[in-house]
């Protein structure tokens, strides 16, 4: 389904994170939709290094790209030498993806080196390219406030989300300065294709999923169907992404349904979806102190100024899901 009315054949696009999830189904996107868009994607790629707390620094994975027909660079957002092999394409949109994920981090540097800093380099790239920036922020901005969770009302509550918070004060600054549309987008907890490589920090969709498929019971925390979240298709994630090329105003915007719903909700409609009904066990939650029990994002100025309009329930999202659960549960976990 086409999202705009841009028409992008015979455009350049750049997907920075483009093996990773979000940044392969936008690839995709374009594939199906525009065959002669030219998608360049610029990613750093698995390696087997892992941060202090035993994940991935690289969520990057070839097998989200099988099928894929455009032009992949393996690069470092981070390493300014790869940063100048851009300079041989003359984009006009960029969709910035690349960034570490991973809210566990607690390596700081790293954490401002590649989301912050890596980000003005693009911002310059766009600037001197005049190509239309859309970029990956996060409703991890928000911390712990209550919601609604509206943009101008900010508390990130570790380093992942501080990052996130500068690159939007960075894109506002940016905002001012230059005429190209500059769009950030703030995704809220998103789930479905492609994401069975992020391993311990993919969505719970996938992860209860596969529990399920195993013949292993579901573990909840205690109190699960009280714990809520902004659950969001990633389907709707293009659409926000597609819909902010040409924005009625450059901003930044959540991107969710608006609708939050329970970890309890997810495993019901899985053993639904699924025809398996397992028991449930409970656990208790051993992140009290430090857990969002609540998040629901204000979405109005994302339909206003984007236009956009999420299609996806979570029951039809995880409907649409089922097919990559079983999928990767046959070819990954069999």
């Amino acid at each position: 389904m086409k999202y705009s009315d841009i028409d992008f054949n015979n455009k350049t696009v750049l997907i920075t994170g483009g093996a990773g999830f979000i940044g392969s189904n936008l690839a995709f996107y374009f594939q199906e939709n525009y065959p002669n868009c030219k998608v360049v994607i610029f990613d750093k790629f698995r390696t087997e290094e892992r941060f202090s707390n035993g994940n991935l620094k690289s969520f990057g994975h070839f097998k989200n790209l099988i099928g894929f027909k455009g032009e992949v660079i393996s690069g470092d957002i981070n390493n300014k030498d790869d940063l100048r092999r851009l300079e041989d394409f003359r984009f006009d949109y960029i969709f910035h993806q690349a960034a570490i994920s991973d809210t566990t981090v607690q390596d700081q540097k790293i954490m401002i080196d590649t989301n912050l800093n890596a980000f003005k380099d693009l911002l310059d790239i766009a600037v001197a390219m005049k190509a239309g920036m859309i970029y990956a922020s996060s409703g991890a901005v928000y911390g712990k406030l209550p919601a609604p969770h509206t943009v101008g009302k900010e508390a990130p509550a570790n380093i992942y989300g501080f990052s996130k918070l500068m690159m939007d004060n960075l894109a506002y600054d940016y905002m001012k300065k230059v005429d190209i549309p500059i769009v950030g987008l703030r995704y809220f907890n998103v789930y479905g294709p492609r994401e069975y490589f992020k391993e311990k920090t993919a969505s719970m969709v996938l992860q209860f999923g596969l529990q399920i498929l195993k013949g292993e019971n579901p573990r909840l925390f205690e109190g699960s169907d009280k714990i809520k979240r902004d659950f969001v298709f990633v389907e709707d994630i293009i659409q926000a992404n597609i819909k902010a090329c040409n924005p009625k105003k450059s901003g930044v915007y959540n991107a969710a349904t608006g609708n939050a719903r329970s970890f309890k909700d997810i495993v019901d409609i899985l053993c639904d979806k699924l025809d398996i009904h397992p028991k449930y066990e409970y656990i208790p939650n051993p992140y009290v102190k430090q857990y969002q029990f609540f998040t629901e994002a204000d979405i109005e100025p994302t339909k206003e100024f984007l236009g956009y309009e999420p299609r996806f329930t979570l029951e039809e999202g995880i409907k649409a899901d089922i097919p990559y659960i079983r999928k990767i549960f046959e070819e990954e976990i069999l």
